[in-house]
């Protein structure tokens, strides 16, 4: 339409251009030259687009009334951060620290097993791209079952798998999991699942409803247990419940986004 205003172009450009993967892009702290590229995007920003004339056009976002803080479903949790396990979302992090959770922080890439906790938590990721390596991390594999005698453990997406017994990678190898799921998952055939879902727990770490997003291509090839969460979709369809949970032990595709209200 007439009127609007041109202030840039950005040519395609080799040294701008960033790898993708089939759950989006490559995580930044993957790049050992972040820096420098980012230092190459604003330069090739700053060459191609009047920035000056984009600010004045910007304007305050309307205000936001946010939702009700997700409580922290144990008062000690230990999570996993790698680039395997990567998915957390920081906004559920704070809210669990701010409401006087104690947080610490481990890395199964690097065979380092949790904090002694009231919780274990296994955020989602790219533990597919890293099966055969956590599937040595003895130390990890070791910390993880010793927790399994008295904390709550809860994993979500890739989280969830690595609970599994097994994991198929994308060349057909079977990677030997946590075992402290009955499930086996494979990524040797895709299959996309994406979606929003409202999520009422039968049990497991949280006590209330809650949002959450679904959005992997792993298949799962058996499971055995209760169910974690009854489901519904976006739109109030009903769908088949999700997750697993076996004593102490729950995880689900599902990643975490909200308190329901």
């Amino acid at each position: 339409p007439v009127g609007i205003p041109v202030l840039g172009a950005i040519m395609r450009q080799t040294n701008i251009a960033h790898p993708s993967r089939h759950l989006g892009l490559v995580q930044a702290s993957e790049r050992p030259d972040l820096e420098n590229y980012l230092n190459t995007v604003a330069d090739s920003v700053e060459a191609a687009v009047d920035i000056e004339h984009l600010t004045e056009l910007a304007k305050p976002l309307p205000a936001v009334t946010p939702g009700p803080a997700m409580p922290p479903p144990a008062q000690s949790i230990a999570i996993a951060q790698d680039a395997a396990f990567a998915f957390a979302y920081p906004h559920i992090l704070d809210d669990w620290h701010s409401a006087g959770a104690s947080l610490s922080f481990f890395s199964p890439l690097n065979d380092e097993a949790p904090e002694q906790s009231d919780m274990v938590f296994l955020p989602g990721g790219y533990p597919e791209l890293y099966s055969g390596q956590l599937a040595a991390a003895a130390n990890f594999s070791k910390g993880m079952l010793t927790a399994a005698k008295s904390a709550m453990i809860y994993g979500e997406c890739g989280g969830y798998m690595v609970l599994g017994n097994g994991l198929i990678d994308a060349t057909g190898s079977k990677h030997k999991m946590l075992g402290l799921l009955s499930l086996e998952s494979s990524f040797a055939k895709r299959n996309l699942h994406l979606g929003y879902r409202h999520l009422t727990p039968h049990g497991g770490p949280f006590s209330q409803a809650i949002n959450g997003h679904e959005f992997h291509y792993a298949t799962t090839l058996n499971s055995k247990g209760s169910a974690l969460f009854r489901a519904t979709d976006a739109q109030g369809a009903k769908l088949p419940d999700m997750g697993l949970m076996q004593g102490n032990i729950s995880g689900s595709f599902a990643h975490i986004i909200d308190q329901a209200l």
